[in-house]
């Protein structure tokens, strides 16, 4: 059995992202990784669209208090009814986190991988001074990264 990889990015994204995240939930999905997000649209919809694909398996970690409003990709939906905080849920239950590109949750989520000491790869991410992010330039090397980092 694979990791469990929190991956983390936008609720609204470009073309571009989604066909990143996308790659990303497939390579995850391919290699046996058990994707966790937050449940809901953009990055989280493509990340887990990606992984379904390669018969992975995914979890969303929802803000509202309906399991129901999970993307159609989501094997496992945890209504939080915590809103933004539910933020800290997401990388807490990862082995480690891939960051994509997203705004200030996906920044807050990113704080929070640190605070919990998970190892954070980033692709077309934040920088953050004083926090340790691996950037990479593809999805496989985001994987990669992550199975590095996790090895005993």
């Amino acid at each position: 059995m694979g990791y469990r990889v929190s991956v983390i990015g936008g609720g609204r994204i470009t073309d571009e992202a989604r066909e990143r995240a996308v790659a990303v939930g497939r390579e995850l999905g391919s290699r046996d990784h058990t994707v966790v997000c937050g449940g809901r649209g953009g990055t989280m919809e493509a990340v887990c669209r990606g992984a379904k694909a390669e018969d992975g398996t995914t979890i969303g970690i929802l803000p509202g208090e309906q399991r129901h409003a999970a993307n159609e990709y989501v094997d496992t939906a945890i209504a939080t009814g915590l809103g933004h905080a539910r933020n800290a849920l997401v990388p807490l239950n990862g082995d480690a986190v891939i960051a994509l590109t997203g705004g200030v949750g996906t920044l807050s989520e990113i704080g929070f991988a640190g605070i919990y000491d998970r190892p954070i790869v980033g692709l077309e991410t934040h920088e953050v001074a004083d926090l340790e992010i691996e950037t990479v330039e593809t999805p496989e090397a985001a994987v990669d990264a992550v199975e590095a980092a996790l090895e005993p």
